[in-house]
């Protein structure tokens, strides 16, 4: 065994040695060797070099590891202390869960029994929470009927009007019937206009832009997108509406000019990946809405003048409820409507005057345009979405 001198300390390992000797001498036991490792414990530097500690500890560790070895008992025992560990943890969790039940408030339970309408802000801030929690993860999407939209509807394709663009007469029965289901699915055909529809000289001294098309089309994109939003039932909430339509129509919200079809379908498709409505589905969710203005389309000039009159109510009701707020930014948003409608109503005029064949053409030009976005789309990824997401934004608010 080596041992290192140091010269100040001479004297402690000379007694150290000599008791090394003494232990080896009289070939003591393990209990002695633990004696002599104490002893070069105590002195303030190394005595005993790596080797014959490595030694040491290695034949001593492995030594108490087969004694730690378990045998069966031992198992038994650890595999019991597991198995009633897991059991109290179940339990737990369980009293943690039957704790954390969605319960509805006594409040809100007693507004249910006796019958009361329920709105969200009649909720509490737990009972908020957890609505909003299962609208996210879709928990009530079994809980709403799925809507079809009218221009989708073989009923739609055998729509007419008479020459001044009104409602052709129906039997009284059949008429009450139509607007009963009107006020309640939101899912019937919209009727068409109840008074005759003036020509555009009547409206204006100058000729009609040749850009209303174009306008007709960013139009139909926001109405289609809204009743999609809402799932046909627009009446439910008219002013949310309202806000929706000014948000998507850079024609009706924003005063604005697009020249080309190109342009207002990517400026609807911007408001539709923003992140106010890119729940609803992001570019796919847009590139939908553009077969919705091409089914719109097809059908001609009578359910466009059916669809922008429907258009023109949800318009009206807004104003309607926004008639007796006096809030300055309610005020701006009522001057807003009132502009939006005032487009609405002539742009109707103009599509009714339009001969049949011109709807197919710009159903062509959408068409066209879906194609090149679909093809540029899987050309380049996700870059498309990201252009228009990143350009979009809700320009806007709905006023609280």
């Amino acid at each position: 065994m080596d041992i290192y001198l140091y010269s100040g300390y001479v004297p402690v390992l000379k007694g150290i040695y000599s008791s090394l000797e003494l232990v080896f001498d009289a070939k003591s036991n393990f209990h002695s060797i633990l004696a002599l490792v104490a002893i070069v414990a105590i002195a303030p530097f190394n005595v005993i070099s790596l080797r014959c500690t490595e030694s040491f500890m290695r034949e001593n560790v492995m030594g108490q590891l087969q004694e730690l070895q378990p045998d069966n008992e031992t198992k038994q025992k650890m595999l019991d202390i597991l198995t009633r560990f897991h059991s109290q943890e179940e339990m737990e969790s369980m009293d943690e869960d039957d704790d954390s039940d969605p319960t509805l408030s006594e409040e809100t339970v007693q507004k249910i029994l006796s019958g009361d309408e329920i709105n969200f802000d009649d909720l509490s801030a737990d009972e908020k929470k957890r609505f909003q929690r299962a609208v996210a993860y879709g928990e009530l999407s079994k809980l709403i009927e799925p809507w079809d939209p009218w221009w989708l509807k073989p009923a739609a394709r055998t729509i007419s009007l008479s020459q001044v663009g009104t409602q052709l007469v129906r039997p009284l029965v059949e008429q009450e019937q139509a607007m009963s289901l009107l006020d309640t699915k939101g899912s019937d055909i919209p009727p068409g206009p109840e008074t005759p529809l003036p020509r555009i000289s009547k409206l204006s001294s100058r000729d009609p832009s040749p850009l209303l098309a174009v306008h007709l089309v960013d139009i139909v994109y926001s109405y289609c997108f809204t009743l999609r939003l809402y799932n046909g039932d627009w009446q439910s909430d008219a002013i949310g509406s309202a806000t929706v339509v000014l948000s998507t129509s850079s024609v009706l919200g924003q005063g604005g000019q697009p020249e080309t079809v190109n342009e207002a379908l990517l400026n609807c498709l911007e408001q539709t990946c923003s992140p106010a409505f890119k729940h609803m589905g992001g570019l796919r969710f847009g590139l939908g809405l553009m077969d919705d203005v091409m089914s719109l389309l097809s059908l001609g000039g009578a359910a466009l003048v059916c669809q922008l009159c429907d258009l023109q109510r949800l318009i009206q009701a807004a104003e309607r409820e926004l008639k007796a707020e006096q809030n300055l930014k309610r005020a701006e948003m009522k001057s807003k409507l009132k502009s939006a409608e005032r487009k609405v109503y002539f742009v109707m005029c103009w599509v009714h005057e339009q001969p049949g064949d011109a709807w197919s053409s710009l159903a062509a030009i959408v068409k066209a345009e879906k194609a090149a976005a679909m093809e540029y789309g899987g050309d380049k990824g996700g870059q498309f979405e990201h252009k228009v997401e990143s350009k979009g934004k809700v320009l806007i608010e709905e006023f609280q």
